[in-house]
């Protein structure tokens, strides 16, 4: 079993906001849980008389431990993308007014450093036999840690786009605050 792939988590948006923020919103979520944050793709489309169209993939990583890894990739697509001034506290801000979808696919790779396959037949049914040993803890704790991240990933977006409330379902479900 070399990774997993868990709920996809969705969200969409259609309004006024700060793409620059956004952005740093993510890379922010990733530096305080410890995650690397690549930006794998990123496609602008000739503008159309509705708008710019953006097409954006960003990589999450985290080697949790020697044998787990956390990578949650994220797809999110813009269209009718616009720049708008608009005048924030009597000073002029850019923001941008589109279409957004927002696609997270959380993934949890065993034995990333490969180790078990370099053992050839014996160390596959070797890593085969440790997977099945440890797949209560993995599921306990790896599993539920990657799952409840990536729904406070969303809630942070959320939050972001002021689409909820300040509150957050599961806040302290992993004893973090």
């Amino acid at each position: 079993m070399p990774s997993e792939k868990l709920h996809l988590v969705e969200l969409r948006f259609n309004g006024l906001f700060d793409l620059d923020g956004l952005y740093a919103a993510v890379v922010d979520w990733s530096k305080n849980y410890g995650y690397r944050w690549h930006e794998y793709t990123y496609k602008h489309k000739v503008p159309s008389p509705k708008g710019a169209e953006q097409e954006l993939m960003w990589l999450i990583t985290k080697n949790v431990t020697e044998y787990i890894s956390h990578k949650v990739t994220i797809i999110t697509h813009i269209w009718d993308m616009t720049e708008v001034t608009v005048d924030v506290g009597g000073k002029p801000r850019v923001l941008t007014n589109a279409r957004m979808y927002i696609k997270m696919t959380p993934e949890l790779t065993y034995d990333w450093q490969k180790r078990f396959d370099k053992g050839g037949k014996f160390g596959k049914k070797l890593g085969e036999w440790y997977a099945k040993i440890k797949s209560k803890e993995i599921e306990s704790i790896y599993i539920d840690t990657l799952y409840y991240r990536v729904w406070n990933l969303h809630a942070v977006m959320k939050k972001y786009f002021d689409m909820q409330t300040k509150k957050y379902a599961y806040k302290g479900y992993l004893g973090e605050s």
